[in-house]
């Protein structure tokens, strides 16, 4: 399940972020210590890490990001005119955005979404509809359905549910005009969070096997061949370009 964790200096700051958060955003994981945030981190799938300003000055923030590079953190706390140079250094670990407790409270919510995992996904996927020729509007509603949440996407069942459809009039519709099926695609979105999650060295694979959901790590692996013809660990190096344009040579050799 989506979360995003939580490490506050004060009760008033974590009740700004959970009354700021829009409407379908992913609820917060409120962390009451270090300990606590590495548990969220094993067991939730985070679409961002928000910390206090004096928890950011205390943890090593430079490990945090080294171990999970992916996952946007953003500071949330009081800050002081001599905190320049605080800020310069956060700028270099790549800190997300930074917010200052009592003037920044209506919009922290909309900050965090905004920098969130799922945020960074969509910009990442925007071109791909047009890629796979997914142009009818039961395609594009089925796509936005499909890439609504970080994670794996929902079952064919679901989705037909959704849309008030058969299963297989939806997957008909879905594979109509040369693009991909249903389940292929649905394959592809969770290789891409998959190879997301495998770019923190803080994450195994039997790890992302757990977060997203797969019986055995075995399982994950075979997607991740199935779509990319690569191993996990050759395909965890690839960008998501590279693990496009496999998945497009691949989709044009099955259709031959």
């Amino acid at each position: 399940m989506r979360a995003v964790a939580a490490l506050l200096d004060s009760r008033a700051a974590l009740g700004a972020l959970r009354r700021t958060l829009p409407r379908g955003a992913a609820p917060v994981a409120a962390c009451r210590s270090v300990k606590g945030l590495e548990l969220a981190l094993r067991t939730r799938l985070l679409e961002a890490i928000v910390l206090g300003a004096a928890v950011a000055r205390q943890l090593s923030l430079e490990a945090l990001r080294t171990r999970f590079p992916n996952i946007p953190i953003v500071v949330f706390g009081v800050l002081r005119s001599e905190d320049a140079e605080l800020l310069l250094s956060w700028q270099r670990l790549a800190v997300a955005a930074v917010a200052i407790e009592g003037v920044d409270d209506p919009v922290i919510g909309d900050l965090v979404v905004r920098e969130s995992v799922s945020a960074r996904r969509a910009a990442a996927l925007a071109e791909v509809p047009r890629l796979l020729r997914l142009s009818e509007p039961l395609q594009r509603k089925t796509w936005e359905l499909l890439v609504a949440e970080f994670g794996r996407p929902p079952r064919t069942a679901t989705l037909a549910r959704s849309l008030r459809l058969s299963r297989e009039h939806l997957s008909r519709q879905f594979g109509a005009g040369g693009a991909p099926n249903l389940k292929r695609v649905a394959d592809l979105l969770t290789v891409h969070a998959a190879l997301s999650l495998l770019g923190n060295p803080g994450y195994s694979v039997p790890a992302v096997a757990g977060l997203l959901d797969f019986g055995t790590p075995s399982h994950l692996r075979l997607v991740v061949k199935r779509i990319t013809g690569l191993g996990v660990e050759e395909a965890r190096g690839l960008g998501e370009r590279d693990v496009l344009g496999r998945f497009l040579r691949m989709s044009a050799r099955t259709r031959r």
